[in-house]
């Protein structure tokens, strides 16, 4: 083990990748992937449909045999090792709960295929419930209770053994949005207070940056970057992490000037000087780069680049527009529509002329009612203005701020004449001669 700055040694990885590889016949569906999920962590895989997620989960639960590489739990290498006999448990998106069990059964299935007797794994069952906040649903059918009921109970059950690390592929994929975001929360809660090690597989950017300390973002079979949401988001490495993990405008430039020292360089793209963070990157003056720009980036200013608002979508606490600016360039832009109590941006947005024959809102009568004057001149000192809505049409100034370099590159492996094209899997479509029979997980 290697010393921490305390003295003390650092905690080996919970579970560690090393070179995996697994190719389904002519189809690499895993490339040499290294990964490790610290002990305690709620880490997220996400990227595509397709990409090598569920392979990878699979992989490392020991479902499926990888062609090469390794896998290590804590100290062990469980390369080979049986599903059944791994410290690792698995939930899926389809739950398998039996219908003819309770959700105390259920849940205390494993339990009862290992010998432990009452009343030592009715206390354990009910602690399970409780954690997932079922406590009082053990007598229930499963059937009766709601997809998200049901969700938790299938959690409740794959951790009642106390794995070294859990395993989640897609598990609220199916639910609806309202109900997957408010699982999201307690499964973040769950993770914590049974301090369990959390690896979360998914396609959905925004579940994955709410609830995980750390994100790998895998692209044809291939991770290419590992960070927390915030420095993905914000200092994203490749030209994919940046557009898959929202939105950004991609631009190419040419450096005018490079300062190391103060991680900043100068670059001259088709709508002007913007000055983006190195990230990391050290290219020379004259050298050509990509730049990311998230919407915020952009704000309306007295002075800058002038376009026109192509669309506009009300979002609640912000509005998103799409401008048109310089040589057809369209950018996304956020503007916030809350109070103003200072400093209005009307006067930088030129509303546009509805055509005629346009249907004007009238406001209907109201009863007529006395307004005391001096307290509107009171008021008109310090007035309360929400921030104008931007309409399709509308003409804007915009500055740029921030933005950072990325690179083109996703990840270093040579495409070849067996490849799919877009280089991708489908994880379902498994060779039957490559995949053994799925073992039992509820171990």
């Amino acid at each position: 083990m290697e010393s921490g700055e305390d003295g003390g040694e650092l905690s080996v990885a919970a579970l560690e990748a090393t070179g995996l590889v697994k190719s389904f016949g002519s189809t690499r569906a895993v490339d040499k992937i290294n990964l490790a999920v610290e002990s305690g962590e709620f880490f997220a895989l996400i990227g595509p449909s397709g990409c090598g997620k569920t392979t990878t989960l699979r992989l490392l639960a020991g479902l499926t045999t990888p062609d090469a590489g390794t896998v290590r739990l804590g100290d062990s290498i469980i390369t080979n090792q049986p599903a059944r006999t791994r410290e690792t448990n698995m939930v899926f998106q389809d739950l398998v709960l039996f219908p003819h069990f309770t959700v105390a059964e259920n849940v205390g299935y494993a339990l009862a295929r290992k010998g432990i007797a009452n009343p030592e794994r009715k206390n354990r069952v009910t602690r399970a419930l409780e954690l997932v906040n079922l406590g009082g649903f053990g007598d229930r059918d499963p059937a009766s209770l709601s997809g998200g009921q049901q969700q938790r109970v299938a959690l409740a059950r794959a951790l009642i053994n106390n794995p070294a690390v859990l395993l989640l592929d897609e598990p609220l994929a199916s639910l609806d949005r309202s109900l997957r975001e408010s699982l999201q929360s307690e499964f973040q809660q769950i993770q914590r207070e049974s301090e369990t090690t959390f690896l979360y597989v998914t396609h959905n950017q925004a579940s994955a940056i709410s609830m995980a300390d750390r994100i790998a973002v895998m692209r044809d079979g291939a991770i290419v970057d590992v960070g927390s949401p915030r420095r993905l988001y914000t200092r994203p490495a490749t030209r994919f992490v940046a557009t898959f993990l929202g939105d950004a405008t991609i631009l190419r430039g040419t450096v005018t000037e490079c300062s190391t020292e103060e991680s900043i360089v100068t670059v001259d793209t088709p709508i002007g000087i913007i000055k983006p963070a190195l990230n990391s990157l050290n290219p020379d003056v004259g050298e050509t780069v990509t730049v990311a720009l998230r919407p915020d980036a952009f704000t309306i200013a007295d002075e800058g680049i002038d376009g026109t608002v192509l669309t506009s979508a009300y979002k609640g606490f912000y509005q998103e527009a799409t401008v048109e600016i310089a040589d057809s360039i369209s950018v996304t832009i956020r503007t916030d529509t809350r109070i103003n109590m200072s400093n209005p941006v009307e006067s930088n947005i030129e509303k546009s002329t509805p055509p005629p024959g346009t249907a004007t809102t009238v406001t209907p009568d109201t009863p007529e009612t006395t307004v005391d004057e001096s307290s509107l001149e009171e008021h008109e000192e310090t007035p309360l203005n929400l921030n104008p809505e931007l309409q399709i049409g509308d003409s804007v100034t915009l500055q740029v701020n921030g933005g950072v370099l990325v690179t083109d590159i996703h990840h270093d492996r040579e495409s070849t004449a067996d490849d799919r094209e877009d280089g991708t899997v489908d994880s379902n479509n498994k060779n039957p001669t490559a995949e053994k029979q799925e073992p039992d997980l509820i171990s």
